[in-house]
């Protein structure tokens, strides 16, 4: 029988997952890859630590704007921007469901765009705008979405409720009249193991219409103002 010999990369396939891994770190090459369209440091912070573009292990300052609020933590750059919400400013809305970036439980509006917070290090949305599901209410009127999901029974367990309400969000906040196939796709990224999509597809359009028709995106302040 022929012996084995170690098993060695193939030279001809280029940057192997292997070289990858070693050179950037999973963190860093999935999370500066781009996906949210900006550096992972800002200029402050980068020359608060003394090293250009080295921050940690330790916690160091990290200011994030939270549905209109400066808060300033002190954070290790590894805190994800989830744990930052619910464990050091204790806004528990965004759930730790699957904490791998398939659920939706943990939705927030990051400068109009649907993310999950599990997978955007904290130190990442400084200096964006960052929305979620506590800032909806208004002097405890609840938000016309909040109000529609209790109308139409559009929760159940709850687990997925909150990350459902900010992606209807910004579903309306992109189309405000929305056809079914854009509730669809807007809705994609949220799991409900309950299966309450049909409730939610129908408090998006009974939100939509009951907007005034001249309510559009450009006379409410933008396509990702607040409803």
């Amino acid at each position: 029988m022929k012996k084995k010999g170690p098993i060695k990369e193939n030279p001809k396939e280029g940057l192997s997952r292997r070289k990858f891994l070693k050179g950037v770190g999973i963190g860093g090459g999935v999370l500066s890859s781009g996906l949210l369209g900006a550096p992972l440091l800002t200029e402050e912070a980068a020359a608060q630590s003394g090293a250009a573009g080295v921050l940690g292990p330790g916690a160091v300052p990290v200011e994030l704007t939270i549905n209109g609020q400066r808060r300033t933590l002190q954070l290790e750059p590894r805190v994800t921007l989830l744990e930052a919400l619910r464990d050091w400013i204790e806004l528990t809305g965004a759930k730790k469901v699957c904490d791998r970036a398939s659920c939706g439980a943990c939705t927030v509006i990051l400068d109009g765009m649907v993310v999950y917070s599990c997978s955007v290090l904290a130190i990442e949305a400084q200096g964006k705008n960052i929305q979620t599901v506590e800032g909806l209410a208004q002097g405890g009127a609840l938000h016309p979405l909040q109000a529609a999901f209790i109308e139409n029974d559009a929760q159940q367990c709850g687990f997925c409720t909150p990350g459902m309400v900010m992606a209807s969000k910004a579903c309306l906040d992109k189309h405000p009249n929305p056809t079914a196939e854009q509730i669809r796709l807007s809705m994609g990224g949220n799991l409900c193991r309950c299966g309450t999509y049909v409730g939610v597809a129908k408090s998006i359009s009974d939100v939509a219409r009951a907007r005034p028709s001249s309510e559009t995106p450009s006379n409410r302040g933008g396509a990702n103002a607040r409803l």
